[in-house]
C-alpha cells in the first residue's frame, strides 16, 4: 500500500484536491443560503459545470503552457499564450452561467462586473495551485533521479572496493600457501581445501548486500586456521564468540580486514610476545567486534595499506551513521573496537 501511494502520490494529491474543492463548492451551492430551499440536482449540475470549466483550464495550463514555460523560461511568452485562453474560458463560463440562470430571480448578479471578477480571481487561484503541483512533480522526479544516480554511484563504489579486497586477501593467502608448499608442509592439502571454501564464499556469497553472520564467521575461522598453520601454532590466537549469530546479517567482508592487519603487523615466528585476541559479541540490535594484537617493532599501523582504507570507506557507505570505530594504538599493542548498530 505504501509503495502504491509513493508511486502515485501526485495523482492522489490531484484527486484529493478536486474532491475537497468539489465537496466544498457543492455544500456552498446547496446549503449556503439558510432559509432557502435548494434543488440538490440543480446544485450538482452547477457544481459539475463550475468544476468542469476550471479543471479543463487548469489542466490545459498544466500539460501545455507550463511545460513550455519550464522549457523556454520565458514568462512573457507564457502570459501571451495563456491569457487569451484564460479570457476565452471566462467568457464561455459567464455566458453558460447566464443561460443556466435565465429564470433565476438573481439573474442580475450574473450580468454584473462583480460576478466576472469574482469568478476570474477564483479561477486564477485554482489554476495557480494546480500549476504549483506541476513544479512539485518535476521537483520530485528530479529528486528521485538524483537519488537513483547517487545510489548507482555508491553501488559502483562498493563493488569497486570489494573487488580490491578480494585480490588483496588472495595475494596474502597465496603467499602463505607458497610458504607451506616451499617447506613441504603436510598441511598444504588442508590449506588448499580451506582456501577453496573461502574463495567460494568470496565469489558467490559476498555478492549479496548482506550475508548471515555465521557465514562470515566461518570465513574468519578458516582464515585464522590458515594463519595458525603458517605460524606452526607458535603464536597464541584467541577467537571468542558470544550471542546468537544464526539470525544476524552483516555486510560481507567487513570484519576480515582488521584481522588481516593484526596478522600483518602484530605477529611473526621471531616474536615471543606476539598474540592476537578476537572477540565478537551479538545482541538484538548490536554487534561488537574487537581485534587486539601485539605490535612488531618494525610495524606501523598508520601505513596499513589499501585494505584498512577500503573497509573504512565501506563502513561509511554501508552503515553510514550506524557504526562506531575506535582505535587504541600504544607502543606495544594495537586494538580495534568496531560496533555496528541497528542490524
Amino acid at each position: 500500500m505504501q509503495a502504491y501511494i509513493q508511486r502515485n502520490r501526485i495523482l492522489l494529491i490531484h484527486l484529493s484536491f478536486w474532491w475537497v474543492y468539489f465537496s466544498f463548492f457543492y455544500y456552498q451551492v446547496s446549503f449556503g443560503k439558510p432559509g432557502e430551499e435548494t434543488d440538490l440536482t440543480e446544485a450538482l449540475v452547477t457544481t459539475i459545470l463550475h468544476i468542469g470549466f476550471i479543471a479543463t483550464l487548469a489542466y490545459i495550463n498544466y500539460f501545455i503552457f507550463l511545460p513550455r514555460l519550464i522549457h523556454k523560461k520565458n514568462l512573457f511568452a507564457y502570459l501571451l499564450e495563456f491569457l487569451p485562453v484564460f479570457a476565452i474560458f471566462i467568457t464561455m463560463y459567464v455566458y453558460v452561467k447566464r443561460v443556466q440562470m435565465a429564470n433565476n430571480e438573481h439573474i442580475g448578479y450574473f450580468y454584473s462586473i462583480k460576478f466576472i471578477v469574482q469568478h476570474s480571481v477564483g479561477t486564477i487561484f485554482i489554476v495557480i495551485f494546480v500549476g504549483m503541483l506541476k513544479f512539485a512533480e518535476d521537483w520530485l522526479e528530479l529528486e528521485a533521479k538524483r537519488k537513483e544516480v547517487e545510489n548507482e554511484k555508491l553501488m559502483a563504489e562498493l563493488t569497486f572496493l570489494k573487488a580490491q579486497i578480494n585480490p588483496h586477501f588472495l595475494f596474502n593467502t597465496l603467499n602463505n600457501l607458497y610458504y607451506l608448499a616451499f617447506t613441504n608442509s603436510p598441511n598444504t592439502t588442508e590449506v588448499i581445501a580451506k582456501l577453496s571454501q573461502m574463495m567460494r564464499y568470496m565469489i558467490y556469497d559476498s555478492n549479496h548486500a548482506k550475508v548471515l553472520l555465521s557465514k562470515e564467521i566461518e570465513y574468519i575461522e578458516n582464515y585464522i586456521s590458515l594463519e595458525k598453520l603458517r605460524l606452526n601454532n607458535q603464536i597464541p590466537i584467541t577467537f571468542e564468540i558470544e550471542g546468537n549469530i544464526s539470525q544476524t546479517q552483516i555486510v560481507p567482508l567487513i570484519l576480515i580486514t582488521f584481522l588481516e592487519n593484526a596478522f600483518k603487523h602484530g605477529v611473526s615466528n621471531n616474536s615471543t610476545d606476539a598474540y592476537i585476541v578476537v572477540k565478537l559479541s551479538v545482541t538484538k540490535n548490536e554487534l561488537i567486534y574487537i581485534v587486539e594484537n601485539s605490535k612488531l617493532k618494525s610495524s606501523n599501523h598508520e601505513k596499513s595499506g589499501i585494505g584498512l582504507r577500503n573497509v573504512k570507506r565501506r563502513l561509511d557507505l554501508s552503515y553510514s551513521n550506524k557504526y562506531q570505530l575506535v582505535v587504541e594504538d600504544t607502543e606495544s599493542d594495537y586494538k580495534v573496537n568496531l560496533t555496528l548498530n541497528q542490524l
